[in-house]
């Protein structure tokens, strides 16, 4: 795990803001990023491919009929809207259910978590335990709409919540992992999210993702916190 603290913990109350231009001119830096997500996301996919198909066949077996994938609306780079793959973790009306859980949310600000999730299904439990779930976010690395490094993409709904500094989040293409999934994952609160996706936006580099992501197949090897 990366030993890290938020901005504002290093900066006492003072809150960091992003040089979006300086953002915008890391060429260089996001050619090669491609690159990489491109490359390891079509290796990726050709290697995992049985461990996909039997994940597939389980949640068939477990509920015929029933969709194998969640595809879901997320907020991407600069506010632009993308359809995020992910396996079938919960039940298929967990969104309608979602209203009567809310008051139940054990994550400050504008995200829901809830360590026992009633719409989460035995076998999503466990492919939620070790981020299983998250392997057709693969496809959405190749298309270009993630990269295998940076912030979560959020909700519609979430977004709505954001202030002026959470909308830094979208300044740059959301990942499959980041450095606040490696650093505490589901203990860490919303406010304390965005700060280590603001201290990864100001800090990253090449060698710094590849730490990160083997840093995540660690965490997917020995599975930490992941609800």
């Amino acid at each position: 795990m990366l030993k890290t603290k938020s901005p504002v913990e290093r900066e006492g109350s003072q809150l960091i803001w992003i040089d979006k231009e300086k953002i915008q001119k890391q060429k260089g830096y996001d050619f090669v990023k491609r690159l990489i997500d491109l490359f390891a996301g079509i290796v990726g996919i050709i290697l995992i491919s049985p461990i996909m198909l039997w994940i597939g066949y389980k949640i068939h077996k477990d509920e015929p009929g029933s969709p194998v994938i969640f595809a879901q609306k997320r907020v991407g780079r600069n506010g632009k809207l993308f359809t995020m793959y992910k396996f079938r973790s919960m039940c298929v009306d967990a969104e309608e259910k979602l209203d009567k859980l809310v008051d139940k949310n054990e994550i400050k600000g504008a995200m829901f978590k809830m360590k026992e999730d009633p719409r989460v299904t035995e076998f999503g439990k466990f492919i939620r335990r070790t981020s299983l779930d998250e392997l057709p976010q693969l496809i959405n690395v190749i298309k270009g709409d993630m990269s295998l490094i940076g912030p979560r993409p959020p909700l519609q709904r979430e977004v709505a919540e954001y202030t002026q500094y959470d909308m830094q989040r979208l300044l740059v293409k959301p990942g499959c992992s980041g450095l606040w999934q490696v650093s505490g994952r589901n203990e860490v609160h919303f406010d304390e999210m965005v700060n280590f996706d603001i201290e990864y936006i100001l800090k990253r580099n090449t060698i710094y993702d590849i730490k990160l992501i083997l840093n995540t197949i660690k965490i997917m090897i020995k599975p930490n916190s992941a609800y």
